[in-house]
């Protein structure tokens, strides 16, 4: 017998929300602070149809569901407590069928945000090509956009807080100025900084250590902002900011290289090719910083193919333990000396950026659309939830190329 809609999800999802429904139902306690308000047939279509999160995702992004919280973060909670659509039994999936009724089984076309099965990227994973048409999907959604969620630094990496009080542009300072401090940067050393995003570190490394810097980044947004920038900033002499792949780069023999949050979109299968790629840059004696996102471990799972975060945020993204990255960096020749894992700073991090995302939706929404501005508020709060509960980390890895006898050039004991 076919039952009320909100009755039906209330029973799949098991979660403490309310759900009311376009038929006119209502379930849930009537106090849950995450309300979830299912619009139309679309959305039943999406959340019974799509394995996972991806349903959930589907139906908000595309706006036939609603969620109503005190922020997305809450909302997510929420819902990780009890949500099962995707790994219903098919014993449950056919009683939930049954309870909805036919309109659950008809296909829905997912909202364009999402790279999907009639959205490919073309080319080879990892080819020089796909890796532009990933890189253009989630970095060229508008500078103004990631202003707002950035805030003044432009930096889109996880942060460094050093107190309760620290605000995040603090934090950012602070983060770029411990990259510099490990690289052991001195006036005159040239430096390369791999998937450069918007220039903060090849500018403050410039203007605060006196270096020559070249950045480089698939991002045409991000190279036409740095570059503006470096102009303003008078530091033409010192920065150069590429848009371009870092495989492009010819030039060798540079005194330090960081890599910040570039090894997420590199692949497995090409990892050790590009630590391979990066020794050769090195002069020996140099030291290379590669900061990433990683697994846990390498028995832990694995960021899922054709998930949300594949589909709607990174293309071809992939998570490796740390082990794995520390290993290919020694193959290459690389001596690792120093090791740190950041998580819960991220956590802290995503959480700037979620309040900067929330500050300022309706101009987000007004600047990259409200099926945009959901897709970045779910993913904001999802990774904050995945950092805080230790799904994911976020890893400093200090290496350096040593010389042919040996001497690594570093000091005893860390300095920085």
């Amino acid at each position: 017998m076919k039952q009320p809609v909100a009755d039906a999800l209330a029973l799949a999802v098991r979660a403490p929300v309310r759900f009311t429904a376009y038929d006119g139902s209502a379930a849930g306690p009537d106090d849950a602070t995450v309300h979830i308000r299912v619009n139309s047939p679309k959305a039943v279509a999406h959340l019974v149809s799509a394995p996972g999160e991806l349903g959930l995702a589907r139906a908000y992004v595309s706006g036939e569901m609603d969620l109503e919280a005190p922020d997305h973060y809450t909302a997510m909670v929420a819902l990780a407590a009890g949500h099962r659509i995707g790994s219903l039994s098919w014993s449950d999936r056919r009683r939930l069928l049954t309870s909805l009724g036919p309109a659950a089984l008809r296909w829905v076309e997912p909202p364009p945000q999402e790279v999907g099965a009639r959205r490919r990227l073309a080319g080879l994973r990892h080819g020089l090509g796909r890796d532009a048409l990933a890189i253009k999907h989630h970095y060229d959604v508008s500078n103004r956009f990631y202003e707002w969620v950035l805030g003044p630094s432009m930096v889109y990496t996880c942060a460094l807080f050093d107190a309760p009080t620290t605000s995040l542009e603090e934090a950012q300072t602070a983060k770029i100025d411990l990259v510099c401090r490990k690289l052991a940067l001195q006036p005159g050393m040239r430096l390369l900084d791999v998937g450069c995003g918007w220039g903060g570190l090849v500018l403050h490394a410039a203007r605060n250590y006196g270096v020559t810097a070249l950045g480089v980044t698939l991002s045409r947004q991000q190279a036409e902002w740095a570059q503006k920038e470096i102009a303003e900033q008078g530091l033409a002499k010192l920065v150069e900011v590429r848009h371009a792949d870092y495989r492009s780069v010819t030039e060798t023999g540079f005194d330090a290289i960081s890599s910040i949050g570039l090894t997420e979109h590199i692949g497995e299968a090409k990892l050790d090719a590009y630590a391979a790629f990066l020794t050769a840059k090195l002069s020996p004696g140099a030291r290379l910083l590669n900061h990433c996102i990683t697994r846990p471990n390498e028995d832990s799972p694995k960021l899922a193919r054709r998930g949300f975060t594949d589909r709607y945020v990174f293309p071809d993204g992939e998570l490796l333990g740390p082990g794995r990255v520390i290993a290919a960096l020694e193959r290459a020749g690389l001596e690792m000396r120093h090791e740190e894992n950041l998580r819960e700073h991220y956590a802290r991090t995503l959480a700037a950026w979620c309040a900067n995302l929330d500050a300022h939706w309706d101009e987000a929404v007004a600047e990259v659309g409200p099926g945009t501005a959901r897709v970045w508020a779910l993913y904001l709060a999802g990774s904050r939830l995945g950092f805080e509960r230790n799904h994911t980390q976020l890893h400093q890895i200090l290496a350096v190329r040593p010389h042919v006898t040996g001497v690594s050039g570093m000091p005893a004991r860390p300095d920085f």
